[in-house]
């Protein structure tokens, strides 16, 4: 099963996860099975280029999708696309990971999807998705 974070870098399991999901500069798949990392670019439309997040994860093969919060936008497009979403995640991959795998995670919904999408401020960054 390949699992996907939203990263801050390219350093794998160590890397930190973003707390904007869409603004990220990269995203990190992990295969539970092979144990194999890898790490790609975020090349939506967010980021100047073409797409949305949710795209770039189908075309990668992604199953599960576990991050600090989304909005209600991308909860649904995921749901479209039969990915399973994740909230709560802090920290390190391999720590959101771990919580992930020993059920300690929320799956995404309408209702726990961020309130304040739209809300930023220059100074302490995105607010209402933490």
């Amino acid at each position: 099963m390949k699992v996907c974070m939203p990263t801050m870098s390219n350093i794998g399991l160590k890397d930190m996860i973003g707390e904007h999901f869409g603004r990220v500069p990269t995203y990190t798949i992990i295969d539970s099975e092979s144990n194999e990392i890898k790490v790609i670019e975020n090349t939506s439309e967010h980021m100047g280029g073409k797409g949305y997040p949710p795209e770039i994860m189908q075309v990668a093969g992604v199953e599960v999708m576990i991050c600090s919060g989304l909005g209600r936008r991308a909860v649904q497009m995921f749901e479209h696309m039969g990915i399973m979403v994740y909230v709560g995640a802090s920290g390190s991959v391999q720590n959101a990971l771990d919580l992930w795998k020993n059920g300690h995670l929320q799956a995404a919904t309408d209702e726990n999807a961020c309130k304040q999408h739209a809300y930023h401020n220059k100074d302490n960054g995105h607010k209402g998705c933490r």
